[in-house]
């Protein structure tokens, strides 16, 4: 394991989102053992133009002037944020040389903001892990490290991410020492490009989810005036979600009442649905509410669509159901996860499964089938993940050191 070094993590989420990153959760794991600064995702001037009366933004104002240090303390002692200035905003060009010729500016700019921190510290050797920011993909060899890391969490899919992800994933891949991906899938991609690739899954915080279980935790008041049965999802309602599927559930099952509690992407979202007597959208719920949402669930589903990009996915909803011990009901849009969940989730091909599988859950749940989920849900914990994740740091660090 790794132990008394210094480890950047430059992520693609903030600290202090509404939902917990698998960013983050490396941060915090890594900082107990380790000195960790987590520099979170890099806003821009159109972002400070757009949200500068936030107060995620006024907090962090003073850090984002070129005269701060950036650092910004956290309830552990050894896990700082370190906040960039604010940069130019160029995702909207086209792919080229002036695109790439702005980004050397906004790069130089975290660069710097790494540096000082280096010279505050007198810190000559760490560890880099470039978290999933397919957008400034030569941090690394800018801040030249021990061990050089890139932690790959998603495919990129949306236009956002592809405009320039596309070319930077692989100016990381080729500068990278060590490549951990969170799915199998991924893992056989980047293999494919890079020699010293390993899957490392996703996790859940299994205590976070076992509050589900205590007498204290009470049902969300969102979800009190909604009638049972309740089938919930937890999470972003986005792309990935399967909504024709969706579509037929509603239909066919009149006497559930279906919720969906986070960030809806209104493209996806049928007009009609809002209209629709057993849908109900509860909107964002931060992530330390989740166990009085679960709590309120009878049981909970993972409606995402089977396509080509359906099984690099590894969500980490998956094991925060199963740790609150609820019935989880999900589509087989990735066939490796059965690997991990035993005979605890059904996993269905189409919505007339699906629908079975919900009843089969309301009339059948017991005891023994939620202690089952609970111990597939302790077998894949944070604190064994990132043991794994951290494992393979220390080798290779050793490895590099040696050579």
């Amino acid at each position: 394991m790794l132990k008394n070094s210094v480890v950047f993590i430059l992520s693609n989420a903030k600290y202090d989102g509404l939902f917990e990153s698998t960013s983050f959760t490396a941060a915090k794991h890594l900082a107990k053992y380790n000195q960790v600064f987590y520099i979170e995702y890099p806003a821009t001037y159109k972002d400070y133009l757009k949200h500068k009366k936030d107060p995620d933004f006024i907090k962090r104002k003073n850090f984002f002037s070129k005269k701060s240090n950036g650092l910004l303390a956290t309830d552990q002692s050894n896990l700082q944020i370190l906040i960039t200035p604010l940069l130019l905003s160029i995702n909207f060009l086209p792919e080229g040389f002036l695109y790439r010729l702005l980004l050397k500016y906004n790069e130089a700019l975290i660069a710097n903001r790494i540096k000082k921190v280096l010279k505050k510290y007198k810190i000559k050797d760490f560890v880099f892990v470039n978290s999933f920011n397919i957008y400034y993909p030569n941090i690394g060899k800018l801040i030249p490290s021990a061990l050089n890391v890139y932690h790959c969490v998603d495919p990129l899919i949306v236009g956002f991410d592809r405009r320039h992800g596309i070319v930077s994933e692989q100016i990381i891949l080729k500068n990278s020492d060590l490549v951990i991906c969170t799915s199998k899938q991924l893992f056989v991609e980047k293999q494919k490009q890079h020699p010293h690739t390993y899957f490392v899954p996703n996790a859940a915080d299994i205590s976070h989810s076992q509050k589900v279980r205590q007498a204290e935790t009470q049902v969300h008041p969102k979800l009190k005036d909604i009638k049972k049965p309740i089938i919930g999802y937890f999470g972003n309602i986005e792309r990935r979600m399967d909504y024709s599927l969706l579509e037929e559930l509603f239909k066919t099952n009149l006497d559930k009442n279906f919720v969906f509690v986070g960030p809806v992407t209104e493209e996806f979202i049928p007009p009609h649905w809002y209209k629709t007597a057993n849908i109900h959208f509860i909107g964002r719920v931060p992530f330390a509410e989740m166990p009085s949402i679960l709590k309120g669930f009878d049981v909970a589903i993972i409606p995402f669509k089977k396509d080509k990009v359906s099984d690099t996915i590894f969500p980490l909803k998956l094991f925060e159901y199963l740790g609150s011990g609820k019935p989880v009901v999900s589509t087989n849009f990735n066939a490796d996860l059965k690997d991990f969940t035993r005979n605890t989730v059904n996993y269905c091909a189409d919505a007339k499964e699906f629908s079975e599988a919900i009843n089969d859950a309301l009339m059948n749940d017991n005891l023994e089938k939620q202690n089952d989920r609970i111990a597939v849900a302790e077998e894949n914990t944070w604190e064994k993940r990132m043991k794994e994740f951290s494992n393979l740091l220390d080798q290779y660090l050793k490895l590099n050191t040696h050579q």
